[in-house]
């Protein structure tokens, strides 16, 4: 039975770990246990967080979609319902869209939408 030698798959673990601890302060960059529990941490981070990105963004959708709603004299809700009512199909990124850069736009099918709800 042959000794088995670690040395390769080690150092290649090491340098992997290492590459992705890179621009991190101090130990958490130079240290093996520290980096290992840092490039941990920031995995459970990022796995998190691309749920809460999307999160976010709705909000800041439903936000932007509100400020316009309300200079066409209507409430968010109020949209949200006629536009269900009226069969008009969009999602709340292209209406944020519309409302950030083509304020006309919005205008009419708010108007469409009241008209028809």
């Amino acid at each position: 039975m042959a000794r088995i030698k670690r040395a390769v798959h080690a150092r290649k673990r090491k340098k992997t770990l290492f590459k992705l601890a890179k621009g991190f302060r101090g130990g958490r960059s130079r240290l093996l246990r520290t980096a290992k529990e840092a490039v941990d941490r920031a995995g459970v981070y990022a796995y998190r967080d691309r749920k809460v990105k999307k999160r976010e963004f709705r909000k800041l959708w439903i936000l932007r979609i509100n400020a316009a709603a309300r200079l066409c004299g209507t409430t968010y809700s109020q949209l949200i319902n006629s536009l269900n009512k009226a069969g008009i199909v969009m999602d709340r990124k292209e209406l944020a869209d519309l409302a950030t850069n083509d304020m006309p736009a919005f205008e009419s099918i708010v108007k469409q939408a009241q008209t028809t709800a």
